[in-house]
């Protein structure tokens, strides 16, 4: 089977994963406030969502690791399909929760429970994604193919943002409208289940499962790669953070602090999705030519650069500035780093445990750089009385966190992901 039917089932995966992702963080800058956390203090409430928002990255490592026991035991196939059903059902099912107006207190606790589930989903969709491209991909365009997923993740931001414009657009009293992008969940689910029905497993697992399976991949590879755990964690967890806090803290800060409309800050998004799915493979093809590092540290350069410009322009109310801020900072910077940290995280671990490492390393780090992040920068932003710079200085400690864990890395342009590789070679040390 073609490469490129392997990689449009692998990627709509991901576009469902970050579509029922960003929509909850949409909801959570935007209308769970005052939806399930009604308060008569705005930040009490904005905090109480983006505090619901992070919870569903604390269960994402416990994901990762159950489905990347058994992506690594039976299959990378079996396990996308499993995944691609939980983020959906869960995410559905938030478009039909009661609010706190209707059951009180009871409607954050589900509010979370369902955030919970559909973290647990998550922790292990887009690795399995990115695993099962990677593998079946000729080894000189593995950088095209695999940042395939990473721009399914922008198509995913960008249809998510999409759909949460239309209904924003609609009168206030349609109070319900806000459920409709939730419930549309499940045709992508449907399509997901339709598009991965007829995919073979990876090869390169097949081979691997001939010559005898892992019994407890988690085990071995924190045995055997502890510093390469180490070592993924350590840029991914920077990144994750930087990429949340501009797809959704700027949701809120825009609105909230500098006054703009809903509209202004979702088209922001619309745009920082649409650029960074164009730019994501073009940054796979060039990582294919000049290597995985220069590609990833430039990008992380690029955005830790820009990282005051970004909130100058954003403080200046201007919406055109605003917009293009966003998208040029979300689409050079983070999409940059989205079309490589794929590559990078398969080419540091062999296939018996390819899956458990980069889920475990990855879903960590989700837990403690991303999920937490809005929560962070929103709190920083009340510590400074309303000022951006400490969110600055946030993004540019981020980059140079990410920076300095991937220039210890050695380059895996030409990694063969077939080799057992010996246990120092696979890592780097941060």
């Amino acid at each position: 089977m073609s490469t490129g039917r392997v990689t449009r089932a692998a990627v709509i995966g991901s576009v469902i994963e970050y579509y029922d992702f960003v929509l909850f963080g949409l909801a959570a800058a935007l209308v769970f406030n005052d939806e399930f956390f009604p308060s008569s203090s705005p930040l009490a409430g904005s905090l109480g969502a983006f505090a619901a928002f992070a919870v569903g990255f604390l269960v994402r490592p416990l994901g990762g690791m159950l489905f990347g026991h058994f992506g690594d035991r039976i299959g990378r196939r079996p396990v996308l399909a499993a995944t691609v059903l939980l983020m959906g059902v869960s995410t559905a099912g938030i478009g039909l929760l009661p609010t706190y107006d209707q059951v009180g207190v009871l409607a954050p606790i589900l509010l979370v429970a369902l955030r919970l589930v559909q973290g647990f989903g998550a922790g292990a969709e887009y690795v399995g994604a990115l695993v099962l491209v990677a593998e079946s991909s000729a080894p000189r365009r593995r950088g095209l193919w695999a940042s395939l997923p990473g721009a399914g993740v922008g198509l995913g931001i960008l249809s998510g943002t999409l759909a949460f414009t239309v209904v924003s657009a609609l009168p206030a009293t349609a109070t319900w409208a806000w459920r409709v992008p939730f419930l549309l969940s499940l045709v992508g689910v449907a399509l997901g289940l339709y598009l991965r029905a007829g995919v073979p497993e990876s090869a390169l697992f097949e081979a691997e499962r001939a010559k005898g399976v892992s019994r407890l991949p988690v085990a071995e590879v924190v045995r055997r790669h502890p510093r390469a755990l180490l070592t993924a964690a350590a840029f991914a967890a920077p990144f994750g953070a930087a990429s949340y806090v501009i797809n959704v803290f700027v949701l809120s800060y825009v609105t909230k602090s500098v006054g703009l409309s809903a509209t202004t800050a979702l088209t922001a998004n619309l745009a920082a999705g649409a650029l960074s799915v164009l730019l994501t493979p073009l940054f796979g093809l060039l990582s294919d030519r000049i290597g995985r590092k220069p590609v990833f540290l430039g990008s992380a350069v690029f955005l830790g650069v820009s990282a005051f410009p970004l909130f100058w322009l954003l403080d200046t109310g201007e919406p055109v500035l605003v917009v293009a801020a966003v998208a040029v900072s979300y689409g050079v910077g983070i999409g940059g780093m989205w079309a490589v940290q794929g590559t990078l995280l398969t080419e540091m671990f062999p296939t018996r445990y390819r899956y458990t490492g980069i889920a475990v390393a990855r879903e960590w780090a989700a837990a403690l750089g991303s999920g937490p992040a809005p929560f962070v920068a929103t709190a920083l932003v009340a510590w400074a009385g309303g000022a951006s710079w400490p969110i600055s200085v946030l993004l540019l400690g981020c980059m140079v966190l990410a920076c300095a864990a991937v220039a210890r890395l050695p380059e895996t342009r030409d990694a063969d992901l077939a080799a057992r590789p010996a246990e120092t070679r696979a890592v780097a040390v941060i």
